[in-house]
Parts: structure tokens; sequence; C-alpha cells
């Protein structure tokens, strides 16, 4: 039964709507609480049982009446079960608790949460457990972080519960006494916050509260004791910021019993972890906020420890506390200190990276006792360009880091303009631009290229008005841009961002124009670069001051014979980027001007190019553009107004003419609203070398034996370029479980594919003549290169044509490549027997161990039993065994990663544990696989009968 409940538990918590469909919540809900109350399950099933009303309380119990009976059953299991069981009732409290909050029984103050509440009371003033082992003492301090998860739920729950919390912290001395200070440091603030709501609630009132001489009971008719949902939500909300939106509870200058309790925290709170200190600081800074009898020189005391505090969570704390009192509690001189210690933590090489960025932003919202500017992000006075400059940004940081001190340094010198010292200031920002532009045109991966626009844009962002600079940077764009034209979807990208935040200056458009004229000089085009071109001068189309002769001079070479042969190659994509150029021109301010050219381009194509589709759009356009008036062709081809001075994307040729919306949809490609058809691994026979490899005949009859004989034949085949490059994975192209019937018979079908990283060579597109539901789905093979054998994640888009004749674009669920898909046997010569390749085993093993440079030696160790040994072996390792599988004591396994890595193993069963000696002539590949073998050992601990 163990077993069969742990599938279910399972499969409910992957996807509870699915598991929930073969059966109702009711019935499900029924079945736990049958098996929770059954003496004959294990307390470890039981506590497996409890993980569906932790997780989803309001699924399981939709109603507040099957919450309170679900508590009610709950409670009675806590009852009946024995006390030693301490794991199972703390699980057993931690559910109640989500059952009662979740179905609102607890701020309904039900019958059944009063009784909860007494519980948990209970259990926390407890003395049982004072002389024993301390079993017992974990049970009460779940009751402790159940109490708290209640009250910080249901505000003002335990108000009336302040003196005895108070009094169970300061006698407890065991690790209870952090539960006991964070509970009671959050019904403090609560009941306060509580008093500040009622009108004329004062020092009385307070006194009252901390002393426990109202009632503590909890009448179910009671007004008071529970804050309704509107005070509730002015709670989570309170900011301590802003002082004047603080509420205050007046309570005149005596207010000793308060003092006393803050006191009493403050002075143990260095017992405490730092991130529960930093919970109780935070909650006593909103209590002092709220009274203001009591001054905040009441934590000049812990001003000391926290000010030179390394703890991240502390220093917040701190912050916090310099945000609500400002110059009433920290000096000009600890204003100071802080600020410069901020500057050392931002920068220190002991922290993470995390934790410097948070301290660069406490810099940048640094709280000031005199702010002179309220805005988000206004440096501090004391912040001066000395101080900062140990934040300059390096090409060493990584990206987030740089960017974040990028900023902060432009901020800094913003007012500098073309004042800035030399090598100094503006000047080192404009500079370290220059840096990070060098190691893109040297080929940077593709973090470092999103790093250098994203920085740009931060340095148009402040300083587009320093000529100088904005000059000079469009230029070196220019020059980056003709050496590497793939980088036109960053400039673009770049132009707009710029042109949306920056609406007053006219940066983004100096750019393209001097794009424009860079791609218009060119005398020479290559295949590759005319698509990048293309994409680039429909960005430039759309800007109506940009004058367009050079544009249509340039696609009148593009489209000519005698300089291109675009039109011979009938590509359907460059096809289109043309026409997407046209479609802006179309609309272009200056188009009376442009109308002979553009007409002779668009005639051209629909005569000329090699693709029906492309001759078809370039006719169609063509009628548009010599019949009708300007005005009209703009409403035709424009949906919406420009936005921020650029024209909207968004095109429409639904509106043609009354009578032609069957041929514009023809003509159109639509997009699915969801993915239509997925890539699913075929299952096949291991792969095998993508070039089997053959010796000359006196070789194959002398076949090495020994190591370094059959080693130096194998190294030798290493100067073919194309020895065992590829690694072929086969796909099944099937339609996805979604039923649409418009969808049934797809014809056409072009798979496009696109990386995540650069450790594979770009997969070339997959034509697939046809996709019917009905029929075996077609087997797809995708060619991978890898630059390096690690996993990836490729993505796909298709686009295919449906029985109507319609043409369709579609997403395909992403293709992870795992890293064992890329493993491949030994690619030895074909005469080579077993004993050839383990003495090239052998030779590869003697040089991974001895070498250094990439080579690794790793160990990795399991439990398994014999059994499941040998079925790991048979499932995972056959095709790669270069030793007897019958010799037990030694299996030697060996798996050639393309372009030319390997993987050795040297399997022994010891006494104790599974050896996996592993080598390798890439240590980068050691995590993955350990990884690799983690997962496949652990999903043989049972193995097959």
């Amino acid at each position: 039964m163990a077993t069969n409940w742990a599938e279910r538990i399972s499969a409910f918590s992957r996807s509870p709507t699915r598991f929930l469909s073969g059966t109702t919540a009711e019935a499900f809900l029924a079945e736990l609480l049958r098996e929770l109350r059954d003496d004959r399950a294990s307390y470890s099933v039981k506590v497996l049982l409890l993980s569906p009303l932790c997780e989803h309380p309001t699924l399981l119990c939709p109603s507040d009446s099957v919450g309170e009976e679900t508590t009610l059953e709950l409670m009675s299991v806590f009852a009946q079960c024995p006390p030693k069981f301490v794991g199972f009732r703390c699980h057993l409290l931690l559910a109640l608790t989500s059952v009662l909050i979740c179905t609102s029984c607890a701020s309904g103050r039900s019958r059944a949460s009063q009784d909860f509440l007494d519980l948990l009371l209970q259990i926390i003033q407890d003395p049982s457990d004072l002389h024993s082992d301390g079993s017992l003492r974990s049970l009460c301090a779940t009751a402790c972080d159940c109490l708290r998860e209640l009250e910080a739920c249901c505000p003002g729950l335990l108000s009336q519960r302040i003196e005895l919390l108070g009094g169970l912290r300061q006698q407890e001395t065991s690790r209870l006494h952090q539960p006991y200070a964070a509970l009671q440091t959050l019904v403090l603030r609560n009941a306060v916050f509580q008093l500040t709501q009622e009108k004329g609630a004062g020092a009385e009132h307070l006194k009252a509260l901390l002393g426990g001489i109202t009632s503590v009971a909890w009448e179910a008719d009671q007004d008071s004791g529970l804050m309704n949902n509107k005070d509730s939500a002015v709670l989570s909300s309170l900011i301590l910021g802003n002082m004047g939106v603080v509420p205050t509870l007046q309570t005149g200058p005596d207010c000793k019993e308060l003092r006393s309790v803050l006191s009493s925290l403050l002075e143990e709170s260095y017992l405490l972890t730092p991130l529960c200190q930093a919970a109780l600081l935070h909650r006593l800074t909103e209590v002092v906020a709220m009274v203001p009898s009591i001054p905040p020189a009441i934590f000049r005391a812990q001003l000391l420890r926290l000010l030179g505090t390394s703890e991240v969570c502390l220093l917040h704390s701190t912050l916090l506390m310099k945000c609500a009192y400002t110059d009433s509690l920290f000096s000009a001189e600890d204003e100071a200190f802080i600020l410069k210690r901020l500057v050392v933590l931002s920068q220190h090489p002991r922290l993470t990276a995390p934790e410097k960025l948070f301290y660069m932003d406490c810099i940048l919202h640094f709280p000031e006792n005199r702010p002179i500017d309220s805005g988000d992000e206004s440096l501090p006075v004391l912040l001066t360009p000395q101080l900062a400059s140990a934040l300059a940004p390096t090409v060493l940081n990584d990206s987030a880091t740089l960017l974040s001190r990028f900023n902060l340094l432009s901020l800094v010198h913003l007012e500098e303009g073309e004042e800035a010292e030399e090598g100094q200031g503006l000047e080192y920002l404009y500079e370290h631009l220059t840096s990070l532009l060098h190691i893109v045109e040297n080929g940077g991966s593709r973090e470092i290229v999103v790093t250098f626009f994203r920085a740009v844009f931060l340095f148009l962002f402040y300083f587009h008005h320093v000529e100088r600079y904005s000059t000079g940077l469009t230029e070196q764009l220019c020059k980056l841009y003709l050496h590497h034209t793939h980088l036109a979807p960053h400039l673009i990208n770049l132009a707009d961002q710029t042109q949306d935040k920056l609406s007053e200056s006219n940066w983004a458009v100096g750019l393209l124009t001097a794009l424009q004229k860079a791609i218009t000089s060119l005398t020479q085009l290559s295949v590759k670069d005319v698509k990048w071109h293309l994409k680039m001068l429909a960005r430039v189309a759309e800007e109506g001051e940009i004058p367009q002769r050079n544009t249509l001079s340039f696609l009148s070479k593009v489209i000519t014979p005698s300089f291109s042969s675009l039109c011979e190659s009938g590509d359907w994509r460059q096809g289109n980027n043309v026409l997407g150029v046209c479609r802006r021109l179309l609309v272009h301010p200056s188009l009376d001007s442009l109308l002979i050219p553009l007409a002779d381009i668009l005639q051209h194509l629909a005569r000329c190019y090699r693709d029906t589709d492309i001759q078809d759009h370039a006719r169609l356009y063509y009628t548009l553009l010599t019949t009708l008036s300007r005005e009209k062709l703009a409403g035709v081809m424009m949906q919406g107004t420009t936005e921020g001075g650029r024209q909207v994307k968004k095109r429409s040729l639904s509106s043609c003419m009354s009578e032609g919306e069957e041929l514009t949809s023809l003509l159109t490609i639509h997009q699915t609203e969801k993915a239509i058809f997925r890539l699913t691994e075929a299952q096949s026979e291991p792969r095998q070398q993508s070039k089997d490899v053959d010796l000359d005949q006196d070789e194959a009859e002398n076949c090495p034996e020994e190591a370094n004989a059959a080693l130096e034949v194998y190294r030798a085949q290493f100067s073919d370029p194309s020895f065992a490059s590829e690694v072929t994975l086969k796909y099944q192209l099937a339609h996805t479980n979604g039923h649409d019937s418009r969808f049934d018979h797809l014809f056409s079908i072009r798979l496009h594919f696109g990386h995540t990283d650069n450790h594979y060579e770009k997969l070339p597109d997959i034509s697939v003549s046809c996709l019917f539901r009905e029929r075996p789905s077609p087997v797809v093979q995708l060619r991978l290169k890898p630059r390096q054998p690690y996993p990836t994640t490729l993505h796909a888009t298709a686009i295919f044509t449906t029985q109507d004749g319609l043409s369709w674009h579609t997403a395909v669920p992403d293709i992870h490549i795992a890293f064992e898909q890329t493993f491949m046997p030994l690619p030895s010569p074909r005469t080579w027997g077993q004993d050839g390749k383990l003495s090239a085993f052998e030779g590869l093993w003697e040089e991974m161990c001895t070498e250094k440079g990439e080579s690794a030696i790793s160990l990795f160790c399991c439990q398994l039993e014999e059994a499941a040994l040998n079925a790991l072996v048979r499932k995972h390792f056959l095709s790669y065994l270069v030793s007897d599988p019958s010799q037990k004591e030694e299996l030697k396994v060996l798996f050639f990663l393309p372009p030319q890595c390997h993987i050795l193993l040297k399997i022994r069963s010891k006494e104790d544990a599974v050896h996996f000696n592993i080598a390798t002539d890439n240590w980068q590949l050691l995590p993955h696989i350990g990884s690799y073998l983690l997962t496949i050992t652990a999903a043989q601990e049972d193995p097959p009968s």
C-alpha cells in the first residue's frame, strides 16, 4: 500500500487538476483522512499523506465548512497519535495551519480554529519537556511557527497574549528562545497597529495589553480582537520611508511598560540568528515609529554592532532604520561611515556577485538624513566622484556588475558633460565602452554583446547631449556593423529604445542615416550579409525624415542579375526581406518622389523572382501602388497611428478592398495561437560514427595490439577534418495533444532551428513533405556538429501550408539535447576487433592519467547490487563496452564525443560500493558526466527481475 500511496501522491503533486479529473476532490480527501485514521498505516506514509493538504488546501477544501470539518478530523488524528511520533505531529500541525488559513476559518473565528489555537498555546506552555531529552522541543518550535503564521495572516489574533509570550521567552534558555522572541515581536507590532486604528486609544489601552489585564478569552461574538480585511491590507503595506503615512499612537510621555519590553528584546537580540535578528529589528522599528513617545535612541546601543556587521540582512535592517529615523538616530558621521562601508562591500572580493549588487542598489537608493532630491535614483550627496571611482567598471566584471557600476558612475558624472577631465569621469566611461566594443569586434560571446549594447543605451540615456561622444559612438557602431552584420537586431533594438526613451534626442535617426549610407555604399555583397542589410534598411525606411533614394538604388542592385543572384536563387526568406523594405516605402512620406523606381523594383520581382509567393506579393504591392492615392494606400498598409515618432510595425492588408479579403488571406502568413506539432526523440539503435574509417590493406592485416601503437593509429585519423564530426539524432514530427481539424493535414513543412548558445554549429532548415494526423509520424534527422559536446536547447519554428491553401507560422516546443545524446562508440578502423579497441582504451587512459593540460581523472561511487549493475550496463553501456562483458571484475567503457573528446570509465564492484573511475581529455566534461552517472544510477535502484 505504501508504494501505491507514494505513486498517487506524486501524481497529484505533478498535476493536481489532471489527477482530480479521474476522481473528485471530496473523494480524494475522504481517502486521505481515512488512511490517516488507520492504525495499520505507518507514520512515514502518513507524513506523505499530509503533503496534499499542505500544498493544495484550497483545492481539497473548497469551502469554509469543508475546511472546518477537515480541521476537526485532523485534530482527532493528532489526539490519537502517540507522543513519541514527534515528526508526524509536527507535520500535522503544519497541515492544520494551512487548512485553517487558506479556507478563511481562522479569520472567521470558527470553533475549530479556536480549538486549534488553544491546542497550540497548550503545546508552547507544556513544561513536560524541561527535564527530558529535548525531543519534544521541535514540536514546541513548530507550534510557535504555526502561531506566527496565524498571527501574520490574521493580525491581532494573539494581541491579548503578549504578557504570556513575554514570560515564556524570558523563562526559556534553550533554542526555543528564538521562536518565542519572533512570535512576541510580531504580536506586539500588530497589537500596537491595532490600537492606532481605534479612536481614543492611548497609554492605558497599551498598558492593559502589555500587562494582560484584559480578558484572554476569545469569544466568537467578540467585536474586537481581529482586524477586518481593510485593516489587514493597511498593515501589510506599512511603509517606513515616509513618516507621515505611518499611523501613530499617542501615549503621552509615560510609556515605561513598552520601553521595558523593547529594551528586553533588544538586549537579547544578539542571541538570535542573523535572519531572525533582522526580522525582530524590522518589527521593532515599526513599533517605535508608531509610538512617538519612544525615542529612536533606544536602538543606539545596537548600532555599534550593526554598523560593522557582515550580514546582508542585518545591514538591510540598519538601512531601514535610517530610512525611518534619519538624523533622529543617525549622525552625519554615521551616515558617512555607512556610505563608505557600502562602497567597500560593493567591491569586496570575498562576497558573491548578488551580495555586491545588493550593496550597489543600496548606494543608488541610499536613505540620506537630509535628501535634496526625492527621485527614484538620486545619488547621495556624500558620494563624490573620488569615492565612487573605486566602483569604476572593468571588462573583467560579470555582466550584471558591469552594468550596475556603469549606471552608478554615469549618475555620478552626469553633470560633467564636456568638462570631464582627461582620463576621468565621462572620458573613462567612453573608453570603457570602446574596450567593450573591441571585445565584440573580436568575437565576444553572446553575453558580452548584450552587455555592450545595454551599456551603450545607458551611456546615451545620460549623455546623448554630449555631441563629441554621441557622434563618435555612431561612427564606431557603423564600423562594427559592417564587420559583424549579424548584430543588426541589436542595433535596431538600440535605435528603437533610444527613440522611445529619449524623445527629445535625434540620435537614433542619425545612427540609422549613417547605417543606410554605409550599406548603400558597399560595392561587394555576400549572401549572408544581404539578409541583415535588408532588415536594417527596412528599419531605416520607417523614418519619414530619412531620404530613401539610396535604399531604392541598393534594392535595384540586389535584384539585378549582374550584381546578385538573388532572383535566380528563389530564396523565399530573402525575397520576403526585399518585400519588407518595399512595404515600408509604400507608406513613406516621400513616396511621390519614389514612385517610379519603386514600381520598377516591384514589377521586376513580379516577373523574375523564382518563387511564386514572392511574385504574388510583389504583384499585389505594384497594383496598390499604381491604383490608389497616397492617403488610401497609407490607410490600407498601416494599422494604427505612429508611436514615439516611429511607424507601427503591424500591417494589415485585410482592408485592401471590400471583395478582396479572401485573396489577402491567401497571401498572408498567419500565426498559430499555440504549437501545432512537436519533435520527440525517436527510439533507435545506438548511433554509429558519421564516417567509417578504412585502413590500407597492410595496416589492416597488422592491426596494433599494443596500447601505444593502437593509439598512434587512432590519432592519425584525426587529420581527416570530417572525422566523426556529426551527431545524428532522429526525431518524430507529431501533432500535439490539442485537436484542431484545420491542422489535421499539413503540407510543405519547413523547420527552422535557432541555438541558445555557441556549443554547436548552425543547423540547416529541414523540409518535411506532409504530416497527417491519422498516418505514422515522419522521422527527421538532426545532424548536429558540436563545437563542445555540452547539453543545449534548440529553439524551433516552422512554416507550413494547410489543406485550404493558407500558409501558417508556428512555434515548435524547444528541443532539449541531453549530454548523453552526444555519446558515440569509438570510431575505430573497421578491421579492429575487441583487442584493438581495448588497446586504444589503455593508451588513452595512460595518456589522460599522466598528461596535464585539459585531461582530468575523477571517481564516482554509488550503492548498487550486482543485478542492478548488470541491468545498468546492459541498458546504458553495452554499445560502448571495449572490454569483455563476461569479465565482471572490471568493465571498461569508452565514449567518443565529437569533435574530439573522450570519456573513459573503469567500473569495479567493491565491498562497500560500485566505483566508476573516470578519465577524460576535457576536464570541463566532468560535471556533466557526474550528473549523468547520478541520474542513471539513481534510476537503477530497483533492478528489473
